[in-house]
């Protein structure tokens, strides 16, 4: 039996469709999952920059993590980002310049890493430098993908969020296992060189995003002073500032990270090509986890989701313990098999706490200024992070915690992993509804 042309056509649509999460393809929507996908791909110089600081800049895990603190900051503004963005068009556009510009800064930064940085100011400078170019096309992006949402059927709640994220994991996906093995063969700097050359596909992309001209009847000034009236208004609210401020509180407790890179690089002698192992689990974790929420937990009440969540989260971290004290060893489990294991596990938690919150910041954003409360949410998180590393830093000093003297790890991953657990009294002050209500 014969199919024809107008029946492949619809054929092709509905199976597009089914893998986007019934999001109908366009080349606008391609562009925002390839901004994504790159996110996830520059996860191929993670690797490289801590071994670079731990190695080359001879950091001690305190600085490491005080200076990973400082390049979040681009992050904890990106409201500034979305002020601009929205209230200053270039050549009367909104998004586009501003993506393009993104990529270009990006592909700079990292070139720059390759081949100027040889001091721990020119890396600070240089790794702003990038998580900046990150940021603002992150938040552009982010402004796109919220008027999408805001006109999702019942149905399709969330889908959109989900997607975005998948898409940013697949790419992290792809450079997991190559962020390891390539340092097994080139240096640091070779890495920061090829990672340079895909903020150039953020820019090439941008022609892609559907964008009508912005009339020119009214200054950036008075755009700016009404998007500071309706972001006033929108946080004079408890429904807005309260959840805001539990999510600040859940994710600004102490990091434990860093040190405990520097345990498993010195103390256990984990080479760079099994750490990129232990980045492709992750990942792999990450898609296993935005799979399960869209799946079986969208309909699960926010609340619960984060309990729970926080709760196994904080009992399987605590199991890092039995690594740092080798006590892994002697129930007969190596410690790289440990270290798959739980690595696995907390990250499909972690993805399954996250989607909520892109799921409900979307809600909460306004029209006509997506991009800028939106990012103002996100920031929160991002400042959160920061305050997360920098009083990780000075735990992780105040412990003693060198790149040799691991005496007193344990005691900071305790203390990191318990802390985790303070928020949980303040859950009240999130929404009881679920992403799909």
């Amino acid at each position: 039996m014969s199919v024809s042309p107008a029946g492949t056509a619809k054929l092709k649509q509905t199976v597009a469709e089914k893998l986007l999460f019934g999001n109908e393809p366009s080349p606008e929507l391609v562009a925002i999952l390839l901004v994504y996908f790159v996110q996830g791909i520059l996860g191929l110089a993670r690797l490289a920059v801590s071994f670079f600081l731990k190695d080359d800049l001879a950091l001690s895990p305190a600085e490491v993590s005080a200076l990973m603190g400082i390049a979040v900051l681009p992050w904890t503004v990106k409201p500034l980002f979305g002020f601009i963005s929205d209230s200053f068009p270039i050549l009367r556009y909104r998004r586009r310049p501003y993506i393009i510009f993104a990529g270009l800064l990006g592909a700079a930064s990292w070139a720059s890493m390759g081949i100027f940085v040889h001091a721990a100011w020119s890396a600070t400078a240089i790794l702003l430098l990038s998580s900046l170019s990150v940021a603002i096309s992150d938040v552009i992006v982010d402004s796109l993908v919220v008027e999408r949402a805001r006109v999702e059927s019942q149905s399709k709640v969330g889908s959109l969020q989900s997607l975005c994220w998948g898409s940013s994991a697949i790419g992290g996906l792809i450079t997991a296992y190559l962020s390891g093995s390539l340092l097994e063969n080139f240096s640091t700097q070779t890495v920061f060189l090829i990672t340079a050359c895909f903020p150039l596909v953020v820019s090439g992309v941008a022609w892609l995003i559907a964008e009508e001209p912005v009339e020119g009847d009214r200054s950036g000034f008075t755009l700016i002073t009404n998007q500071l009236q309706q972001l006033k208004s929108a946080f004079s609210q408890k429904a807005i500032w309260m959840p805001t401020a539990f999510l600040f509180i859940w994710q600004a407790t102490p990091s434990s990270d860093s040190a405990f890179f520097f345990f498993i690089t010195n103390e256990l002698e984990f080479e760079p090509e099994f750490l990129g192992r232990l980045r492709l689990v992750t990942s792999i974790a990450a898609l296993v986890g935005i799979w399960l929420f869209q799946r079986f937990f969208k309909a699960v009440p926010t609340r619960k989701i984060f309990a729970w969540s926080t709760v196994i989260s904080a009992v399987f971290g605590m199991t890092a313990l039995l690594l740092v004290t080798h006590a892994n060893r002697a129930i007969g489990i190596g410690d790289r098999w440990f270290s798959l294991g739980d690595s696995l596990i907390l990250t499909v938690m972690g993805e399954i706490a996250f989607m909520p919150i892109l799921v409900l910041a979307a809600r909460l954003c306004p029209k006509g200024v997506e991009a800028t409360l939106f990012a103002l949410l996100m920031s929160v998180l991002n400042l959160s992070k920061l305050t997360s590393y920098e009083l990780g830093a000075l735990l992780t000093n105040w412990l003693g915690v060198t790149e040799s003297n691991f005496d007193n790890l344990w005691l900071l991953v305790a203390i990191a992993n318990l802390s985790t657990l303070l928020p949980l009294p303040l859950l009240k002050w999130v929404p009881d509804n679920s992403a799909s209500d």
